[in-house]
This record gives structure tokens, sequence and C-alpha cells, in this order.
């Protein structure tokens, strides 16, 4: 009898990834960050059986509009010869914003603009800056603001003609995780409570989404946080988060 174990161990394995070993997810990092700032994030999709794309992009070098270009365009490549579908996409802070623009213009390139509806599974964003940050508002004119965060850390003000709260409601299956928890007392300062540090709970939010749920966690690290990492694969597996009550805040 033992001699059977073994085999049918290795095909319950192969089936528990079988559903998810033909998607591709793609992650976006934030601003002034690198994919290095998501590697436990790959790690763990990786190890679930998904084909990850972890993409850099020169954050601080371009726009929103470029760098959404560049960057998604350079994803879906790398999915396409991986032969990997359907998409899903894991954004962290400015990513979510990439993904919102790319998603939301009629530029988007010819293949996937027609088929991105079947061709997109569910995306989640970590810490998005949906409705934009207070803190740009407050320091986009300090000597040095944009040298240090570029033209597309400008762009995130919470203006109703600052980028964000142009793009509108999404219409994609997401899911958003905010922080509550800041390492960063001085930007805080500039943020309503509760926040990560560089973006309130409320303006995390966006119309349209599928889940929400707010952890206590801050901005800069929230993508190597085991329970984000649980809940990220939760809803790209399952389509919500763990918490059984739909758009929670769990207080930290």
């Amino acid at each position: 009898m033992n001699r059977y174990r073994i085999p049918v161990f290795f095909f319950l394995l192969l089936t528990a990834f079988s559903s998810y070993a033909d998607e591709c997810v793609i992650l976006l990092h934030g601003l002034a960050r690198t994919s290095n700032s998501m590697m436990p994030l790959q790690t763990s999709l990786s190890e679930a059986g998904y084909s990850v794309v972890n993409i850099s992009y020169p954050s601080r070098k371009k726009s929103i509009e470029e760098l959404a270009g560049l960057a998604i365009g350079e994803g879906l490549d790398e999915c396409a010869k991986m032969g990997a579908q359907p998409v899903n996409f894991v954004t962290h802070s400015l990513g979510g914003i990439l993904l919102r623009y790319y998603l939301s213009s009629p530029l988007v390139s010819n293949s996937f603009a027609n088929s991105r509806e079947q061709e997109i599974a569910r995306s989640v964003m970590l810490g998005p800056p949906n409705g934009g940050s207070e803190v740009v508002d407050s320091l986009k004119n300090l000597p040095g603001f944009e040298l240090l965060n570029g033209p597309a850390g400008i762009q995130l003000g919470t203006g109703e003609a600052d980028l964000p709260k142009e793009l509108g409601p999404v219409e994609f299956e997401l899911g958003v995780i905010a922080g509550t928890r800041s390492i960063n007392m001085f930007l805080s300062m500039f943020l309503p409570s509760p926040n990560d540090g560089k973006v309130s709970l409320e303006s995390a939010k966006i119309e349209g989404m599928s889940d929400f749920v707010a952890l206590p966690v801050n901005h800069s690290f929230m993508m190597r946080n085991k329970r984000v990492i649980d809940e990220v694969l939760n809803f790209l597996q399952h389509g919500h988060f763990q918490n059984a009550s739909s758009m929670s805040y769990e207080r930290g």
C-alpha cells in the first residue's frame, strides 16, 4: 500500500497548483522603489504556482502617463512570452495609479485593449493613493520635492484636477489593502487619520473596488508583511480577502 502514497501525494500537490500555473501576475512597485521591494511577494506568488513578472521602472524620471505604458507594457510582453494567461496585477502605492491610468486610457495598445476584459483576472493594490495624498498638496512647492519625487510624485495631489481624481471609478476586479500604522510622524501630520504615513485610509479607497481591508501596517514596508501577502493570495485565488466581512477595518 505504501508504494501508492507518494504518487497520490504528488498528484494532489500538482492539482493544488494547476489552477494558477497558467496565470501571470505582474508586480508594480511604488515611487522611488525598485523591484527588490516586491521580492517577498514574488517569492510567495511563485510558490503558489503563478508565473510572476516583477517590473522595475524609473519612477522618479517620468510622468505617470509615460510610466504606465513603459512598465505595464513590459509586464504584458513578459507574460505573453511565457504564454501565461490571464493576467493579474499586484501594485504598491504609485504602481496602482499606473494601472488605473493604463486601463482607463483610450491609447491602451491594440490587442490588449480589445480583449482586456477577458485577459485581466484580478488586481490587488497596496497603499494606493487613489484619492491622492495630502502630503503632496502640502509639500509639492517646497524646494527639492520634485527632485526627490519626480514628475509622477507631483501628480499625486488630492485636487479634482490632479490625476488620481481624474481617472474615475475602476471597472476591473480589484481588492485594496490600506495601512493604518505610520513610522513617519512628520508626514502623518499632513494626513487625516488613520493613515500609513503617506496615504490616508480614505484615500486608498476607490469607487468600483470589489473588496477592501485596512491592516495595522505602514506604507513603506506593507508589501513585505506576511498578513498582507496572505491577503493578496486570498484575493487573487478567491476574489475576496480573508476577513468574512467585506470592506473591513482592522485596528492596530
